[in-house]
């Protein structure tokens, strides 16, 4: 019986293996392979089979896996069997004659073909408009021809660019681009582009270059890049996945490999960014405006609901104007989703460097900033009004403005977004909408002319289709030459723009979704207390504060009535505004000083408050911010937004107790259970109480 089961187990083998060969009849086995094959079970044979199936179907051959599909064999070739081609580099010959066929008669490539140049570095060859999507973070330079990276374009001599491509946001690609070649012969061509990567590759990279190289075609160094923002974010539990995502199945390929090492990994087309052909035609039209035009700088202003896409076309805009401007202005009117500042705040940038990722990549020092403390506007329209116009004031119309809204579009906030509209008198409103988004009436206009805002009211058309802000004197507080001269603008011009795509976040998520990336902005912003790589991390809890004593600073809390004797309690261990305000504070003996109501004045930075020292009557700042520009900081105001839980339960080197965390907490405690930085619901209209933290704050 045992014979007979075994001779029943060889046939069972022995007929999987004659199917195999029939299936793949120019399949050479031998008898190891054919020994291990009677090791395999029914799912490992089947898998088997269906390899062989498409390595017949693609004409590659087994063993090698680098010959090209024959002419004779894709004449025949089924259609079901679409396998992804392998380029093959060309015999090696002399250098004169690899150069001139390459450029001549040499077909495009299907697939870029990667190469390690050694360690953390590869090599891309991109064929003409051809893209590589990718995802994780990267430092990209251009040796020879052109590429364009999220709207931007990297030409051969520009320094290298670094591109974070990062799980929370779409992937980016490298497009390769068409390039004006000079009028010189191969010969003079091909020792152009040896010279150029003579200082970037060695010797063998750089005959493996020109064996896969071809007129048109753009070749790309990527280099593994480790910042001490990165770190500083990834130290932390939960934001290591952020930057670097791992194949859930891990590949042997010479490809995934060398950009493993880089730090990056190859994605679907479908998983990169696509823009819609209104947004290509919005931004072209955009971009001719603000490079032709004579009469002034346009102001662009761009609305719409929540995740349409207003931020990702704001960066793609910014680039796509930097192609042709020196710099390009930045209003930021979004509390809650803020681009280039911590969130909570109303600024006004210059930006002159290429945004290549999402706003914790690439934050910037504003030329005017004022700390509102929430990130929504809702229960206090006047003060955010009064911010804004205070802020649009630094505008001194030398280079094109950006100005990024809300997403708050329905009741009161379409009524704002109204007055903001006559506020800033912009030349373009571009208008986004999806399948998704809420109902908003298009702002031409004609509407915005006959509809009434939050503090203005409407006005009949005049003659040359223009109209003035009387009635807007009177709910603000104007200056009085400009109560004599009422401020006057022409009509806009709107631009409709439908975005389609995959949407992943809902009502339900939307708000842990934002929570996370304000989270990630706090990071960034602290990681600049970090030292410059290669230096190791240091513990926020290791580094020295500041000592600001009570009578030098006055305090506010913006978001809630907090009684004078609580006051100390609410600033310990929170998220602070350094500010400066114009009043002289330096004149009280004692202190804290208490400001009886929220100023509006310039913020220069940020910082933890530490610890209070109440025998010396000190405040401990731990803050980033240069110490010439300290000197000027008399006032700290805090707000809603709260320092990330994992920046005080995760602190790295601490033993027993963790300071300002505690297990023993009543939840009872009226305001204890409501959450601290979150983006109040459409439907509230209340002024809420003061939130006490969930963590425990103690005093020294």
């Amino acid at each position: 019986m045992a014979d007979s089961g075994l001779l029943l187990k060889r046939g069972s083998c022995r007929s999987t293996w004659l199917r195999a060969r029939k299936a793949r009849p120019q399949l050479i086995l031998s008898r190891r392979p054919r020994r291990r094959l009677g090791t395999l079970r029914w799912c490992g044979r089947r898998r088997l089979r269906r390899r062989l199936l498409q390595a017949q179907a693609a004409g590659v051959d087994w063993r090698e896996g680098a010959r090209q599909v024959s002419r004779a064999a894709a004449a025949g070739r089924p259609k079901t069997a679409t396998p992804s081609p392998i380029p093959s580099p060309t015999p090696a010959s002399e250098p004169e004659s690899e150069f001139e066929s390459a450029s001549s008669c040499r077909r495009p490539l299907l697939i870029p073909p990667v190469r390690p140049v050694g360690p953390g570095r590869a090599l891309l060859l991109l064929p003409v408009e051809q893209g590589f999507t990718f995802s994780g973070i990267c430092r990209v330079t251009c040796l020879y021809g052109q590429v364009q990276v999220f709207g931007f374009t990297i030409s051969q001599g520009q320094p290298a660019r670094d591109i974070f491509s990062v799980y929370t946001h779409s992937c980016l690609s490298i497009h390769a681009l068409h390039y004006s070649l000079p009028e010189k012969s191969k010969k003079e061509l091909k020792r152009e582009a040896r010279n150029l990567l003579k200082s970037h590759l060695n010797l063998d990279d750089r005959r493996w270059s020109m064996q896969n190289f071809s007129l048109q075609c753009s070749i790309v160094l990527l280099e593994h890049l480790k910042t001490a923002s990165v770190n500083f974010i990834t130290s932390y539990p939960g934001s290591s996945y952020i930057f670097v995502q791992e194949s859930p199945t891990p590949q042997i390929k010479p490809e995934y490999l060398a950009l493993r090492s880089v730090g990056i990994r190859k994605e679907k087309k479908r998983k990169g960014l696509q823009l819609t052909e209104s947004t290509l035609s919005a931004l072209e039209e955009l971009v001719s405006v603000s490079c032709e035009e004579v009469d002034g700088c346009p102001v662009i202003l761009v609305c719409g609901s929540q995740d349409v896409g207003k931020s990702t076309f704001n960066r793609y805009l910014i680039n796509q104007l930097l192609n042709s401007l020196p710099c390009v202005d930045y209003l930021e009117c979004d509390l809650g989703q803020t681009e280039f500042t911590p969130p909570g705040c109303i600024s006004l940038l210059n930006i002159t460097e290429p945004v290549l990722g999402p706003p914790f990549t690439h934050l910037r020092t504003p030329q005017k900033m004022v700390y509102y403390g929430k990130p929504s506007c809702k229960n206090n329209y006047e003060n955010y009004i009064d911010i804004i116009k205070y802020v649009f004031s630094a505008y001194k119309r030398e280079s094109p403005l950006i100005v990024n809204t809300m997403g708050w579009v329905s009741d009161q906030g379409l009524l704002l977004l109204i007055d903001l509209i006559r506020l800033l008198s912009p030349s373009h409103v571009v208008q986004f909408r999806c399948d998704h988004s809420k109902y908003m009436p298009d702002l031409t206009p004609q509407y915005v002319d006959d509809m009434d805002g939050l503090y203005t009211k409407s006005k009949t058309k005049m003659r040359n289709r223009r109209f003035r802000l009387a009635a807007f004197a009177d709910a603000l507080e104007f200056a009085d030459e400009e109560k004599e001269s009422p401020v006057e603008f022409t009509g806009h011009k709107l631009i409709g723009v439908y975005t389609d795509f995959t949407y992943r976040i809902t009502p339900r998520n939307r708000e842990s979704h934002n929570k996370i990336l304000r989270d990630l902005t706090i990071l960034s912003y602290l990681s600049q207390l970090q030292p410059p790589m290669p230096k190791p991390l240091s513990p926020l809890h290791s580094l020295t504060p500041y000592q600001v004593p009570f009578n030098a600073v006055a305090l506010r809390i913006t978001h809630s009535d907090v009684a004078p004797t609580h006051i100390l309690y609410a600033v310990n261990a929170s998220w602070v505004g350094l500010c400066k305000i114009q009043d002289d504070v330096r004149g009280y003996t004692n202190g804290p000083i208490l400001l009886a109501q929220t100023p509006i004045c310039d913020c220069l930075g940020f910082g933890i408050c530490r610890g209070i020292d109440m025998e010396k009557r000190l405040y401990h700042i731990l803050t980033p911010v240069p110490p010439e520009e300290l000197r000027t900081v008399n006032c700290l105001l805090v707000g809603a937004i709260a320092i990330p839980h994992c920046v005080l339960k995760c602190q790295r080197g601490i033993e027993g107790t963790v300071p300002y965390v505690t297990t023993d907490y009543n939840f009872k405690i009226p305001g204890a259970s409501e959450k601290i930085g979150a983006r109040e619901p459409e439907e509230a209209h209340k002024e809420k109480p003061y939130r006490r933290p969930k963590f425990c704050r103690k005093m020294k």
